[in-house]
């Protein structure tokens, strides 16, 4: 009796973990089409708007010491330093005050597109073999060193959503360069959803 108990039991403890491994998946999946579409958005301003290295050192008139080189920089650094953690063995240790500055990508076309390309393919090979909650320490200068507790998937969100915060300021500077940008560039996905726009992350499904 108490074999068939067991028997009777073990399909569905397997399927529930079946089931939170599927749902990990697929939340991993979407955000990783979040990702890419955000950093590809960068990939079209550097092909389609700007037409000169010189305009990724423009220093912004509104946000003393910005240039839209530095900002494409940092938000790429964001998605870089968290592929790399999650690529090491455990406990996985994450810090984004690691800065590489005064790199090619800040003063050039084909530096920041090599650059931002190259991200992408890391997130593509890294994002799907990662654990959505896999627990992450992040330290951060606050500017009072602290650790904080958190999982790959929010801190993959945050990547996406930092990057989308930089990329508002990019549209100011591009806007100083009278650069006109698409109308979904640098605006949050809560956002563009609210205003029922038809560009990609205003979409529900990606």
């Amino acid at each position: 009796m108490q074999a068939m108990e067991l028997t009777t039991t073990m399909p569905s403890q397997n399927g529930s973990h079946s089931d939170s491994s599927s749902q990990s998946s697929e939340a991993l999946r979407l955000q990783l089409g979040v990702a890419k579409t955000v950093l590809l958005q960068s990939i079209d301003l550097l092909d389609n708007y700007l037409t000169s290295d010189e305009q990724l050192t423009v220093s912004s008139k509104f946000l003393p010491g910005s240039t839209i080189g530095k900002h494409l920089r940092h938000a790429r650094d964001h998605f870089v330093l968290l592929a790399d953690c999650i690529m090491q063995p455990p406990p996985y240790i994450l810090s984004y005050d690691t800065r590489i500055r005064n790199t090619p990508m800040e003063t050039s076309r084909s530096g920041a597109r090599e650059a931002l390309l190259e991200t992408v393919t890391q997130l593509e090979e890294v994002v799907p073999e990662a654990i959505m909650n896999a627990p992450i320490t992040l330290h951060a200068i606050t500017p009072h060193m602290q650790e904080f507790q958190t999982t790959f998937g929010r801190e993959l969100w945050f990547a996406s959503l930092h990057c989308v915060h930089h990329w508002s300021m990019v549209r100011v500077i591009a806007g100083e360069l009278s650069i006109e940008l698409t109308p979904d560039f640098g605006f949050a996905p809560s956002t563009l959803v609210y205003q029922d726009q038809e560009a990609p992350l205003g979409k529900a499904k990606i």
